[in-house]
């Protein structure tokens, strides 16, 4: 599946143009896990969860202590489904379409190369065998996905909540904030200089 469907081509070239996005991609965007995202992942307490179908579009928190969520192939993770509220929205989104997106996200300033949020998009599926449940207490059943398009993002805007301070690059009135240090990336860093002057 292509990174950039028609509908994000189309504001890219409406907006600023296909230039940094197609860089981003090129350097950032990846399809097997490395060992930093491995650490990422594995070290998490928690993620978020987005699942959707053409009548349902469902976003979840799931928490559990680090290393609930487990990288188990070069593009496959897993995680167990604990008890919950019984609605299913996620899970019944995913036995209707398997595409689903995962966002982790670190608040406590630990940045994994240069990074305090994980993306990881692709396809997942329920296993609710006694085999995948083995050594995970309380898991009800496992998710396991296959990753299609990992890659991380700029933490300009997520605030560091173990001190409760709010990012430096979020806008207010009567403040300039910084510009954040991947736009000084050699892989970009021409476009931007171009846009300045």
């Amino acid at each position: 599946m292509s990174f950039f469907h028609p509908g994000m081509r189309e504001l890219q070239d409406r907006f600023e143009g296909r230039a940094v996005p197609d860089r981003l991609a090129d350097n950032r965007m990846r399809t097997v896990f490395s060992g930093t995202d491995r650490e990422f992942i594995e070290t998490s307490s928690f993620f978020f969860l987005s699942t959707a179908t053409p009548e349902s579009v469902d976003c979840s928190f799931k928490g559990g202590d680090p290393g609930f969520v487990r990288v188990v192939g070069e593009n496959v993770l897993e995680w167990p489904d604990y008890d919950g509220n019984r609605m299913y929205r996620s899970l019944g989104n995913i036995i209707r379409n398997p595409r689903v997106g995962l966002l982790f996200i670190r608040f406590d300033g630990t940045r994994f190369d240069g990074s305090a949020r994980l993306r990881v998009n692709g396809t997942a599926e329920l296993d609710e065998s006694g085999a995948a449940r083995e050594g995970l207490p309380g898991a009800k059943r496992i998710i396991r996905m296959t990753a299609e398009h990992i890659f991380t993002n700029c933490p300009r805007y997520i605030p560091t909540m173990a001190s409760e301070e709010a990012s430096v690059y979020t806008p207010r009135d009567g403040y300039t904030p910084p510009d954040p240090a991947w736009k000084s990336r050699d892989f970009v860093k021409d476009i931007f200089d171009k846009e300045r002057g």
